[in-house]
């Protein structure tokens, strides 16, 4: 049976696409089927930009046309009609989508209290769970709580009861104010309220240039996309200039104030002062050739728009260019992620709807899930490669979707001069240096002490903790950071050895290992070891066995193992198959609450025709979702071999079995790697160890 919600409001410029894209990333992360459905759109046909929105998104398999319903035009002229239209679209999608999110009415052609009232009607009749959202701005919280009472009373008249009700751009000095009224009007729903985001209202750089009718005269056309926060007037001297640059600022300068450009762009490669969004010269003056010249040999990316208008009409222009979500802007998709998730409780409105989970697991479904619980309690990650740009640009993604706290390690001018540089905000970043005297006197004492049956002296110590793999590890070993991700130019020996020294096994565990989280098309397997231990022991490879259940179960994977071996059952002998038949029976003696089969080749381990045949009997076999490869060359050659052959994501290495969370990454890493491992550490370091996922 499909589910439908139905996100409506009582007025116009509420943001409910914002609300829309939240929850439906909250959905993407239950069903693999998720569609989108806009009952009524404009009536001049243009293209609806919240539609275009969600269908962009990439857990929507839907395009723009069979999202929309009936325009204004019908409803004005033929409300039956369109009535009639509207459910039998809706009854088509609820045919081939588990899930529906439906946004309603924008209140553009026919903005009067009629419109509330065929909202209510509409999601009746689809017998969809309704969440009303209001607009908070220049309200109080009393305001804000009548307007909920008569609008959840229009629903509840039309026989559409709200399960929630959504405050958008709210004081933030009053969210807690705003939900108490609120659910003092409307008691038995759900109430959120999510505050004012610049980033969110704010208008891209694109957005800017075309309110202004510009030009581009230089910079990176993709920072077309980036936002434009705010603006700042240059019609002062330079040092007053830049004494008012804020973050992702628009400076509008006079075209002909010629000695303004070089300092700009100093200062948005410094890294001292904030970014800068754009540069608008105003007048339609040519740039001199001499200027040209001295900017274009310094920078590349900033955008420089040229406009044909006046400083004053420029100004007032792009004051008055409306931002709106959309699928172009990174920036925003990360806030108003970021904001829904902090602020609206997801997993509430989840229980009610009643959307029960897959059984088809796909990547992005577990992506999804794991970005939200890395949200649910945020963690502390440092990242000792600070300076280099894919750790720069996973940052800025990182902490835009609120997914983890950062601290990297590096100097901080650098740091931020090159996240100015390649235009990414990082300014929720805290910057380390490896150097500051401080940390690296307490970090050398404790590590000193640490190692003193091995003859460190302080000195020593002084010399190796400012090492940035030694430094960070000091910082989890402390509780200054909560776990630590490095690797992407440094070797895996490099980033982990410091924890064998420092962090040291967890109690129980004899050796550290790894597995890969493999994210196939439809399920998610775990594979392990496949980048640590080269030949371990039958006593190893059962430990590493139950280290991957309890990882396995940590990441929300039922945890059935299969010990691989070149023969399955009793049909082979020998030293390596006798390994793993070893290994398989210690898992079994040492944690018999494990599901455990082996020895077990990979075809009968996943494929239940050939399970049939070899171990019919077996709870294992032909439905494995831990897999424990006999050896180090074999894990890491089929891993990589499903990566590539199957088109599976894989996630990892995950290390396992320390005290404390650190992962390592490739060399060859890209920036979404690097994001989910620092999210795979964050969750991590969340679990404590207990009863219900020890593997004993």
């Amino acid at each position: 049976m499909s589910q439908s919600v139905y996100i409506a409001s009582p007025e116009g410029m509420t943001g409910k696409s914002i609300v829309a894209f939240g929850l439906l990333e909250a959905l993407a992360s239950r069903s693999d089927r998720v569609g989108v459905y806009r009952p009524v759109v404009k009536a001049d046909h243009a293209r609806d930009y919240a539609v275009d929105l969600l269908t962009s998104h990439p857990a929507v398999d839907q395009d723009y046309e069979d999202a929309i319903g009936v325009g204004y035009e019908l409803v004005l002229s033929d409300p039956d009609a369109a009535h009639e239209r509207i459910l039998a679209k809706h009854r088509e999608l609820a045919e081939r989508y588990a899930v529906i999110v439906v946004l309603g009415s924008d209140y553009d052609d026919l903005a009067n209290p009629t419109e509330l009232a065929f909202n209510a009607e509409v999601a009746a009749n689809m017998g969809a769970a309704v969440v009303v959202v209001l607009s908070g701005m220049e309200r109080s919280p009393d305001q804000i709580a009548a307007l909920a009472a008569v609008s959840v009373a229009e629903f509840a008249g039309h026989h559409s009861m709200p399960i929630a009700v959504t405050v958008n751009r709210a004081a933030d000095e009053a969210l807690e104010a705003v939900r108490t009224a609120v659910a003092a009007k409307v008691p038995g729903v759900l109430v959120a309220a999510i505050p004012e985001n610049p980033v969110i209202m704010a208008p891209t750089v694109q957005e800017v240039k075309d309110s202004v009718e510009g030009t581009l005269l230089q910079g990176n056309a993709e920072w077309l996309d980036r936002v434009s926060v705010s603006t700042v007037v240059a019609a002062m001297s330079l040092p007053n200039v830049l004494s008012r640059l804020t973050e992702n600022c628009t400076v509008i300068a006079p075209g002909d104030r010629y000695d303004l450009l070089p300092g700009l762009i100093m200062a948005q490669q410094s890294g001292t002062f904030p970014a800068l969004a754009a540069i608008v010269l105003t007048g339609g003056y040519d740039v001199p050739d001499e200027v040209e010249r001295l900017i274009s040999g310094v920078q590349q990316d900033l955008p420089i728009i040229a406009t044909e208008l006046s400083t004053f009409d420029t100004a007032v222009r792009i004051a008055r260019s409306r931002g709106r979500l959309n699928a172009g802007s990174a920036q925003k998709l990360d806030a108003a992620r970021r904001a829904v998730a902090e602020h609206f409780p997801t997993q509430d409105l989840l229980s009610r709807l009643e959307v029960s989970r897959s059984d088809v697991v796909t990547p992005m479904m577990f992506e999804f899930e794991l970005l939200a619980r890395a949200r649910g309690e945020r963690k502390r990650i440092v990242l000792p490669e600070g300076e280099e740009p894919r750790i720069i640009a996973a940052a800025e993604t990182i902490l835009a979707r609120g997914v983890a706290d950062l601290i990297l390690l590096g100097d901080e001018r650098v740091i931020r001069s090159q996240a100015s540089q390649l235009g990414h905000d990082i300014s929720e970043a805290a910057v380390v240096s490896p150097h500051d005297p401080e940390h690296v006197e307490r970090f050398a004492a404790e590590y000193a002490r640490l190692r003193a049956k091995k003859g460190v002296t302080l000195e020593q110590a002084r010399e190796r903790v400012q090492d940035v793999s030694y430094f960070g590890t000091m910082m989890v070993q402390l509780g200054e950071a909560d776990g630590m991700v490095s690797g992407a130019i440094h070797s895996t020996a490099h980033t982990i050895r410091p924890s064998f020294e420092i962090i040291k096994t967890r109690p129980g565990a004899q050796i550290v290992s790894s597995v890969f989280l493999m994210a196939l098309e439809d399920r998610v397997l775990v594979y392990g070891d496949c980048a640590v231990n080269p030949d371990p022991t039958a006593e190893q490879l059962a430990d590493i066995a139950a280290q991957s259940a309890t990882t396995a179960a940590r990441f929300g994977v039922d945890p059935r193992i299969a010990m691989l071996s070149y023969s399955t059952g009793t049909s082979g002998s020998g030293a390596d198959v006798d390994k793993v038949r070893e290994a398989t029976a210690l898992v079994r003696d040492q944690h018999p609450a494990l599901v455990v089969e082996g020895p077990i080749q990979y075809d009968a381990a996943v494929d239940a025709s050939v399970a049939k045949t070899k171990l019919p009997d077996s709870s294992v076999a032909g439905r494995a979702t831990v897999f424990v490869f006999p050896d180090l060359n074999t894990g890491n050659n089929t891993y990589k071999a499903v990566q590539r052959s199957a088109g599976a994501i894989a996630i990892g290495p995950v290390l396992q079995g320390l005290n404390k969370p650190v992962n390592d990454l490739s060399r060859g890493a890209l920036v979404e790697d690097i994001i989910n491992t620092v999210v795979i550490t964050a969750i991590q370091a969340q679990a404590t160890e207990t009863p219900e996922d020890s593997p004993s």
